[in-house]
C-alpha cells in the first residue's frame, strides 16, 4: 500500500522555518497503530492523516498524531493540512474549507497567502502560584509578570499560560526534566500537558512552548493550539480586542509567525489565528 504525502512548513514566512508537518492522503485504510508508527518514524512535532475528502462541500476529515500520541486538536496541523487540501488537492482551490478533527469541525479561510482557523470556545481552568515553578525552572519571582495569572487554558488542547516580564527571561529559560514532569502530571487536567511561556517586548509578542515527550523536554517551533489559548487568555485579561503577530521558534532557529485576530464580546470569544505555509516536498510512503 502506497500513501501520497506532502511535507510543508507551517507558520513560516519562508522555507525551512516555522513548524514542519507531514500530511498523508488516503489514510482511511490505516489503523490507529499504523498511523502512530508512521508519525513516530517521521518524528515531526505532528503528522496528519486525511481519512476523507468531500470536494463537493469543501470539507475533509483528519487525524493528528505526535510521535507519541493522538491529538484532539492542534493548530499548525490544521492550518498546514488545510493549505495542502486547498492548494494542492482540491481542484477548485476553494478559499473556504471545513476540517473535521476529533473535537469537531474547524472553519478555515484562506486570504491571500494566509490561512486562518476559527477556534472553539476556550475553557479557563486552574490558576497556579509562581512558587511551584521556581522548583523546576531557573526563574525567580522578579521574572514573572504580576499583571497576569498563571492558568491552564484549553480550546481543545490544554496549555498552562505563563507570563514573563522580559524577552531575556524567556530566552534564558531552562527547565529540569524530572521535577517538570512531576508537576505536569500532578496539575494538568488532560493527557496533553504543556507549558506556554510568553512576554511582550517593545510592542512585540514572543512565546515558547515546552513539553515532555519520550522522557525529554522538547520545544515546539510554532504551536497553533497554544496560540488560540494564549489569544483567549489575552482577550480575557489584557484587551477585549487583539491583532498582533506571535513570534515563536526564534530561540531554536525555527522562526515562526502566528497571526492573531481576536475579539471578546460579552462571554463570546471570537478567536482566529493565521499563518503562511511553505511547500517543501511530496512523495509516496510505503506502508
Amino acid at each position: 500500500m502506497k500513501l501520497p504525502f506532502y511535507i510543508v512548513d507551517v507558520f513560516a514566512e519562508e522555507k525551512y522555518a516555522g513548524n514542519q508537518l507531514a500530511v498523508f492522503l488516503n489514510a482511511d485504510g490505516l489503523s490507529t497503530e499504523e498511523m502512530q508508527k508512521i508519525a513516530r518514524e517521521i518524528n515531526f512535532a505532528e503528522s496528519t492523516f486525511i481519512t476523507a475528502i468531500h470536494p463537493e462541500n469543501n470539507s475533509a476529515s483528519i487525524r493528528i498524531f505526535t510521535a507519541e500520541h493522538e491529538m484532539q486538536f492542534a493548530g499548525h496541523p490544521v492550518i498546514g493540512t488545510s493549505w495542502v487540501l486547498m492548494n494542492k488537492i482540491v481542484e477548485s482551490q476553494p478559499r473556504n474549507f471545513k476540517l473535521s478533527v476529533p473535537i469537531g469541525e474547524i472553519p478555515i479561510q484562506q486570504s491571500r497567502d494566509l490561512v486562518w482557523l476559527h477556534a472553539a470556545q476556550p475553557q479557563f481552568w486552574d490558576v497556579f502560584s509562581k512558587e511551584s515553578f521556581l522548583s523546576f525552572t531557573n526563574l525567580n519571582f522578579a521574572d514573572f509578570d504580576d499583571e497576569f495569572p498563571i492558568q491552564e487554558v484549553t480550546t481543545g488542547s490544554a496549555f498552562v499560560i505563563i507570563s514573563l516580564k522580559s524577552k531575556k527571561a524567556l530566552e534564558d529559560l531552562t527547565l529540569e526534566l524530572a521535577k517538570m514532569k512531576e508537576w505536569l502530571l500532578a496539575h494538568c487536567k488532560t493527557n496533553h500537558r504543556a507549558l506556554y511561556f510568553y512576554c511582550f517586548d517593545q510592542g512585540k509578542l514572543y512565546s515558547r512552548m515546552l513539553y515532555v515527550e519520550h522522557n525529554q523536554i522538547l520545544e515546539d517551533a510554532a504551536t497553533g493550539s497554544a496560540s488560540t489559548c494564549l489569544q483567549a487568555f489575552l482577550l480575557k485579561y489584557h484587551s477585549a480586542e487583539i491583532k498582533i503577530v506571535n513570534h515563536q521558534g526564534d530561540f531554536i532557529n525555527r522562526p515562526s509567525r502566528i497571526y492573531f485576530d481576536g475579539k471578546l464580546t460579552g462571554d463570546y470569544f471570537d478567536i482566529k489565528i493565521g499563518g503562511k505555509t511553505q511547500f517543501i516536498a511530496k512523495g509516496e510512503w510505503e506502508v
